[in-house]
């Protein structure tokens, strides 16, 4: 699936489904995308939080993505399994973008890949904890707007959704991601 032409960069990048080969180029992806994040010499806790959710039943194939070019895999993005009030919802992330690939559309690309196929399979709404300057663009929305309240109270002002095509208004109340994010 054609993605973004990356600024500065020749050739497309394309967007395609996850495979198992591209576990250790996904880690390296999100190694390098975090690595300001991270205090020096260590790894960022995303690339790490990528490895054990993929061998957890959160874990959801489907939803799992790579932005390629031609030297390999520069950025990738996924949705796991979460929950609200045992209601089965989306949680996005980690995304992210080779540090020399950044602010080039590959994250646009991934974004708007992993959203259009979260609608496609009737998953009601995608929640996320990130940029409150980034998100916004792709239709995300303070979470406490559509009830949904975070597991970390402290988290709220980064706390956002996006309501998909098959939302119920009631899906509200206290969500809940899979455990390996509670572990970082």
């Amino acid at each position: 699936m054609p993605g973004a032409r990356a600024a500065g960069h020749s050739g497309p990048v394309i967007i395609r489904r996850e495979r198992p080969t591209d576990a250790e180029s996904v880690h390296a992806v999100h190694a390098s995308a975090f690595a300001s994040t991270a205090p020096e010499g260590t790894t960022p806790v995303e690339a790490g939080l990528v490895d054990t959710l993929r061998a957890t039943d959160a874990w959801l194939p489907a939803l799992s993505f790579v932005a390629l070019d031609g030297e390999g895999v520069v950025g990738h993005v996924v949705c796991t399994r979460a929950h609200i009030d045992a209601r089965p919802v989306l949680a996005l992330g980690p995304l992210g973008v080779r540090a020399d690939r950044q602010r080039g559309g590959v994250g646009g690309a991934l974004m708007h890949t992993v959203l259009g196929a979260a609608d496609a399979l009737d998953e009601p709404i995608v929640v996320l904890l990130g940029h409150t300057t980034y998100y916004p663009r792709f239709g995300f929305r303070p979470a406490a707007e559509l009830g949904i309240t975070p597991p970390v109270a402290e988290w709220a002002e980064h706390f956002m959704a996006l309501p998909l095509t098959a939302h119920d208004p009631s899906l509200r109340g206290e969500f809940a991601y899979a455990a390996p994010f509670m572990a970082i």
